[in-house]
């Protein structure tokens, strides 16, 4: 597929699919339930930042758990959209049929990526927001569900050993490219399954840039953890 073509014959669909990808990615859990629990600014609290991480040490276990589910849903919510207008892309004649799910990729990263930006910089609370990454993990899932599963266990394993939520998503912010390559590369494109090599090379280099994005937002974690100075979870949390 010839991406710029594609490109410029569908800007009509990745406008639509950018904008209303951001105002959801706008809608900051984090800051609505912490107002809504506490009558403050999660962003005046703790680390400052609006995200699950400083609701779980700020505000509770609670509004914890409600800001991780809300931020993730709406990261699927956005990403499916972003698929779905995709989807009515008229395929070429003769085409492979494997075409119809790249479109949809295209529009799924192009969500994705405007999501992360609405829940970073959301329009409805000051351009001040969270870092993304639950939100990321909500591309990751719909966008494929392999890397999803890799990116997990990585937390998992990271958080486990480390008992620290930062450098657990530090750690998955910087293999996610690496993931996305190795998997689109051998069950997409070695495998036969008709997927075209730039197909590998665009979902590769989105991954790339929404890593570096997550790993750029936690610049004062990464301060922190080089001075030994990170605040662990604990049980009692």
């Amino acid at each position: 597929m010839d991406y710029v073509v594609f490109f410029a014959d569908n800007w009509w669909r990745i406008l639509l699919s950018a904008v209303i990808a951001y105002l959801l990615g706008s809608i900051n859990t984090a800051v609505i339930i912490t107002k809504i629990v506490t009558g403050k600014d999660i962003r005046k609290m703790g680390s400052g930042n609006a995200g699950f991480t400083n609701v779980l040490r700020s505000v509770g276990k609670a509004p914890a758990v409600f800001t991780i589910i809300f931020d993730f849903l709406k990261g699927v919510a956005a990403v499916a959209i972003g698929g779905l207008i995709f989807l009515s892309v008229p395929l070429p004649p003769d085409a492979n049929p494997v075409l119809t799910n790249e479109f949809m990729a295209v529009g799924k990263y192009v969500a994705g990526v405007c999501c992360i930006l609405g829940h970073s910089y959301p329009v409805y609370f000051h351009f001040k927001g969270g870092k993304g990454v639950v939100t990321a993990a909500a591309l990751m899932l719909v966008s494929d569900w392999r890397v999803f599963l890799l990116i997990l266990g990585t937390f998992l394993i990271v958080f486990l050993a480390t008992k620290t939520i930062s450098v657990a998503s530090l750690s998955c912010a910087a293999l996610y490219g690496f993931y996305t390559l190795i998997i689109s590369l051998t069950y997409d494109f070695f495998s036969g399954a008709g997927y075209s090599l730039t197909y590998v090379i665009f979902c590769t280099l989105c991954s790339f840039l929404i890593g570096a994005f997550v790993i750029i937002k936690h610049k004062d974690n990464i301060k922190r953890i080089m001075n030994g100075e990170e605040k662990k979870i604990s049980a009692k949390k």
